[in-house]
């Protein structure tokens, strides 16, 4: 459905759509029609978004006949760990950098969770300590690029930065329309969808992709790392290089960019109460797992949309869970007293 998708190399990471169930309990507490999409169901190595993001940023990897993967993030970070599968899944290896971004040094935050997978999947791994300098970190990824070339490997660089194109958005193109499918097909087009914004490569991804399609509702975005005026010029920029990786002949006006910062407070990776409550209520009314940092701020934003009456009572409204369950383990100190 959307044709500038077809130009863009892709890997298959056994990605199958991925189902929408109503939350009808957590719905019922809140005064809305609640569904979630859950991304967390993705194929490869406890699911998330990245699976789609990486489909594409490894497509020229494989067309180049890269033996490795190199990639940065927080010590955590969800996007460092499924690389790392799927470098392996591909035959090749991973390098992977971890960014001091959050200011926690348990040993649960330093070793399990995510870590521990990179640790099993035999990663490489590099920590670097300007964990809020995105510039610096894609440079030095870059740096051991080099080094892995003069030992004679030839490695493949996923920058993340806003310096490199966001070729990951394209696999939330391919989200948005895959949601609008299923939806109308249950007879349910939503009000309006809730996503997290962090690299704004699935905020910015969804947003084009669903207007390329011609789905005009308000697409919510709440931030996780950046406050909403750095995030709001950053979505900005990636939806307009998205375009331009599609060819697009529309725009994405200022108003179809909605972030919400209210839910950020201390920061990126941070727990909060409305972070503390999101968490316990879908696991309490509906079973559903979110993570401290991408999902269950995401649903917290949601919770407070509704409760400062931006959604209305009774709207139907559309979450887009990305996953990232594995720190759940990392944070178990936050989570349980």
């Amino acid at each position: 459905m959307i044709p500038g998708l077809k130009q863009h190399p892709k890997v298959d990471l056994g990605l199958d759509a991925t189902p929408i169930q109503r939350l009808s309990r957590l719905g019922e507490e809140l005064g809305v029609d609640l569904w979630v999409k859950r991304d967390d169901c993705t194929s490869l190595t406890f699911g998330g978004n990245k699976v789609r993001q990486l489909e594409y940023y490894l497509g020229p990897a494989a067309e180049q006949g890269a033996d490795i993967v190199v990639i940065t993030g927080a010590v955590q970070s969800n996007f460092v760990r499924t690389c790392a599968a799927a470098a392996r899944t591909l035959g090749m290896d991973a390098l992977v950098q971890l960014e001091d971004r959050v200011p926690k040094n348990d040993t649960n935050y330093r070793e399990s969770g995510n870590v521990l997978l990179n640790k099993m999947f035999g990663a490489d791994i590099r920590y670097f300590p300007e964990g809020e300098d995105e510039a610096a970190a894609d440079a030095n990824l870059d740096k051991l690029a080099d080094e892995l070339r003069a030992e004679g490997r030839n490695p493949y660089v996923v920058h993340l930065g806003l310096e490199h194109a966001p070729i990951g958005a394209l696999g939330y193109c391919n989200a948005a329309v895959e949601s609008k499918s299923q939806m109308e097909e249950m007879g349910s087009l939503p009000d309006h969808v809730v996503i997290p914004t962090g690299s704004g490569l699935t905020h910015s991804g969804f947003l084009v992709g669903a207007r390329a399609i011609g789905w005009d509702l308000p697409i919510h975005a709440i931030c996780v790392r950046r406050n909403a005026d750095l995030q709001r010029d950053r979505i900005a920029t990636r939806c307009a290089e998205t375009l331009k990786l599609l060819d697009g002949d529309f725009s994405i006006s200022s108003d179809d960019i909605k972030i919400y910062d209210d839910v950020l407070f201390p920061g990126y990776g941070q727990m909060n109460e409305h972070v503390q409550e999101a968490i316990t209520l879908a696991a309490h009314l509906e079973g559903l797992l979110v993570d401290p940092v991408y999902s269950g701020r995401a649903l917290a934003g949601l919770i407070k949309l509704v409760r400062d009456g931006v959604i209305k009572p009774g709207e139907r409204i559309l979450f887009i869970h990305t996953g990232g369950l594995p720190a759940l383990f990392a944070y178990q100190n936050d989570l349980v007293s």
